[in-house]
């Protein structure tokens, strides 16, 4: 098959999945084209045929910042003229599957051969982004006019269908985020001191100024029971001054790390006791899946789709939003015990594995679009 796919240049889920899909289609014997006004840090370093088209566009007076999506926009159908596409795969609601519906439209006034497009919703294009009054016409336009959505979770689906009217000819399919279990894997010994780990682009939604209280409250408890432990923040954004902020206030020197971004995250999953989800929103929890797939059990949030990930008790722990002695209180439990982290940690191998295999849900997505060609919505 031929396909695009246009996604965001970003660490977050939905580029890291779309990046992710791209070399795994392609891997496939797939002819795969990825559009971005950047290239997505997880295709810079990786081997593979995906033919990556940065468009970033022209800077012009008129405008106030240079108008990429238009430029992909343009990039995309030259292309689709030129070799042709079977498929157009648009990660993010906003701008992406709009840009893409207008490709798709260009193309049939052209009288070019006909492109399917499928939308693939996150989690914040619907939560955050597309409940927003400025953008929810256009959001419930991108879903209703796709030729097939997929949403990343359960979750994700019930709230589309609750908060948009008018759903694609197909509905919308669950096909979850997937991990490769070959690059994230059990790997190094469990560190010396007990470690736990978190990383995410420091947004507010991710609450890391959060996670660093809740940590100063269960080192206290595991220093009164003589366990040497540390909290390893990975990664940036906006909210990492008021994180430091907080474990200065809170006197966590010499028990808390700031890496900043790193590539090498399975080294870092894999000897920790405890991976750390402190969100208010988690249509998925993507980072999450990686740590499990490393063996690594989760302490995190009951929130969105992340108890679809997470078997609580058995997998990892979860507590309510807003518990902050509670998400401590798991915190102590993994950390002060090794062996239960150890056998929470294999758990969560296993259902990565059982799960969220890579090759089973590309296999999802390589279904969809053969059905999409072939001009039925039928699973």
């Amino acid at each position: 098959m031929r396909i695009g796919i246009l996604c965001h240049p970003t660490y977050g889920g939905s580029g890291v999945v779309a990046s992710e899909l791209a070399l795994s289609l392609a891997e496939n014997g797939h002819r795969v084209h990825l559009f971005s006004h950047d290239m997505p840090p997880r295709l810079a370093r990786a081997p593979g045929p995906v033919e990556v088209h940065v468009a970033q566009g022209s800077p012009y007076p008129l405008f106030h910042s240079t108008p990429h999506d238009l430029a992909i926009m343009s990039r995309v159908l030259d292309l689709h003229r030129s070799e042709g596409l079977d498929v157009l795969h648009a990660h993010y609601a906003l701008p992406h599957a709009v840009s893409a519906l207008q490709v798709r439209s260009a193309a049939e006034q052209a009288g070019l051969e006909p492109l399917k497009v499928v939308t693939t919703l996150h989690g914040t294009d619907i939560t955050l982004v597309g409940n927003d009054p400025s953008y929810a016409p256009l959001t419930r336009y991108a879903i209703a006019a796709s030729d097939a959505v997929t949403a990343v979770s359960e979750d994700l689906k019930r709230r589309t269908t609750a908060n948009f009217d008018g759903l694609p000819p197909c509905g919308i399919e669950v096909i979850p985020n997937f991990v490769d279990l070959d690059e994230f894997c059990p790997g190094a010994p469990p560190a010396q001191r007990s470690t736990a780990v978190h990383v995410s682009n420091f947004r507010k939604v991710k609450r890391v100024p959060w996670l660093v209280e809740a940590f100063a409250m269960a080192l206290q408890q595991l220093t009164a029971s003589g366990v040497d432990a540390e909290l390893v923040l990975v990664g940036d954004g906006p909210q990492l001054g008021e994180a430091r902020r907080v474990a200065q206030l809170r006197n966590l020197e010499g028990h808390i790390k700031f890496l900043g971004l790193r590539d090498a995250l399975p080294d870092l999953l894999s000897p920790a006791d405890a991976f750390c989800v402190a969100s208010t929103e988690e249509s998925f929890g993507l980072s999450a899946l990686e740590a499990m797939a490393c063996g690594t059990a989760v302490v995190g949030t009951r929130v969105g789709g992340l108890p679809e990930v997470v078997e609580d008790g058995v997998s990892g722990l979860l507590s309510p939003v807003e518990d902050l002695e509670g998400f401590a209180n798991h915190l102590v439990s993994v950390m002060e015990d090794r062996e239960r982290s150890a056998a929470m940690g294999a758990a969560a191998r296993e259902r990565a594995m059982g799960l969220f295999d890579r090759r089973r849900v590309v296999g999802q997505y390589e279904g969809l679009y053969q059905r999409l060609i072939e001009g039925g919505c039928d699973r």
